[in-house]
């Protein structure tokens, strides 16, 4: 196998069916002699899988795979490497096209195909309806009242769904006739993405144009993600919100209820006095946010630690190094339609710490109420 020409691998994801489907059939259609490669997750709370297989000249097989512990994603990740290195053996096909799932998240299926052997990933595309966007990244509505989750522990919303399968991919394709305020929300969330338009000959060039899977990882890791620079367009705006000094567990927490709906997506990184020593994620669409813990910052480790950490998240906290705070920073980026983004910094400023809270130090804060015990580990 690795004497012979790997296989390209495009995959192509999208919570939007119709737009979905136009890309792969596009990219099917395009003279490659391409295979469609799915997974139907649409009985798996039965304990079925659907593998489906097609191409352009008819062929089309299904079969059944087994779950893995009643985990669809566990028996996609089994299952999807070795068909598409199946497909690559048998030198039939000249491309393979894994059309993912309406909910899935293509990073986890993206690592794995990328450390496969006889194949070699090509491309990841979005296909999304503007239309249908700006709506959708507005509401709260899980994947599951859609029947889109992946899993029947599948928690998430579809609204958190489809922002991480729009700042992933490389690609983004709309439909013929797409513009205002949907494809400037597509251009904020992802600045640096090809945006095509389905049905002109430019998805084929670009989801084929190769995709560099460590830069994307780090693209939407929290720790060292750059956020997308302040725009306004169409009546969407991008503010983002950058201070240094901690935010107070308690003034936050209570106003999460005005912050976090206050824009269709919102993500980045921040920390709060009691916690000095941990980077927190914030990740919020459609009205519903998550906080998570992201490991220390550099600036609480003795100096000899960072040689722990990879060279691009050294090379972050250098660029946000501070005298006082380290690389401990307040960095927020909210998107919306009708930003109010007076109203969002004054808001957050609020919850900054006051000049006597800061001359406490650090023992000071960390005897502040631990407001975000609902979200996070208890303090040790």
């Amino acid at each position: 196998m690795s004497d012979q020409i790997k296989l390209p691998v495009v995959v192509v994801a999208g919570l939007h069916r119709a737009e979905r489907w136009c890309a792969v059939q596009e990219l099917t259609a395009a003279g490659i002699d391409a295979v469609v490669l799915r997974h139907d997750l649409r009985d798996a709370s039965f304990g079925i899988v659907h593998r489906e297989l097609r191409d352009a000249h008819g062929s089309h097989r299904r079969a059944e795979v087994p779950l893995t512990n009643d985990c669809p994603c566990c028996a996609l990740r089994e299952d999807l490497v070795p068909e598409l290195v199946r497909i690559a053996e048998a030198g039939q096909y000249g491309l393979a096209i894994v059309e993912l799932w309406g909910g899935s998240d293509p990073h986890p299926a993206v690592e794995v195909i990328a450390g496969a052997e006889g194949i070699e990933l090509a491309g990841v595309v979005t296909a999304v309806d503007p239309e249908e966007l700006v709506g959708d990244l507005s509401v709260s509505d899980d994947l599951v009242d859609h029947g889109e989750h992946t899993a029947a522990q599948d928690g998430r919303t579809r609204a958190e769904a489809l922002a991480h399968q729009i700042e992933y991919a490389g690609t983004l394709a709309v439909p013929r006739g797409s513009d205002g305020a949907g494809v400037a929300m597509l251009r904020q969330l992802h600045p640096t993405a090809r945006l095509v338009t389905l049905g002109t000959g430019e998805l084929t060039r670009a989801a084929l144009g190769g995709f560099d899977v460590p830069a994307a990882r780090d693209r939407v890791n929290p720790a060292i993600a750059l956020l997308p620079q302040e725009h306004d367009e169409a009546g969407v705006a991008t503010l983002v919100w950058e201070r240094r000094r901690p935010l107070h567990p308690a003034r936050l927490h209570e106003a999460l209820e005005q912050l976090v709906p206050a824009a269709q997506r919102s993500r980045g990184r921040f920390w709060l006095a009691n916690r000095p020593e941990l980077m927190l994620a914030w990740d919020a669409a459609g009205a519903n946010l998550a906080v998570e813990e992201c490991g220390p910052w550099l600036t609480a480790l003795p100096d000899a630690a960072w040689e722990l950490y990879p060279p691009t998240r050294r090379a972050a906290a250098a660029l946000d190094w501070h005298p006082v705070h380290g690389d401990r920073v307040q960095q927020l980026s909210f998107t919306a339609e009708g930003l109010d983004a007076d109203g969002i910094v004054e808001l957050l400023d609020a919850c900054l710490l006051t000049d006597t809270e800061l001359a406490a130090g650090e023992a000071g804060w960390k005897a502040l109420p631990d407001a975000f015990e609902d979200l996070l580990d208890p303090v040790s």
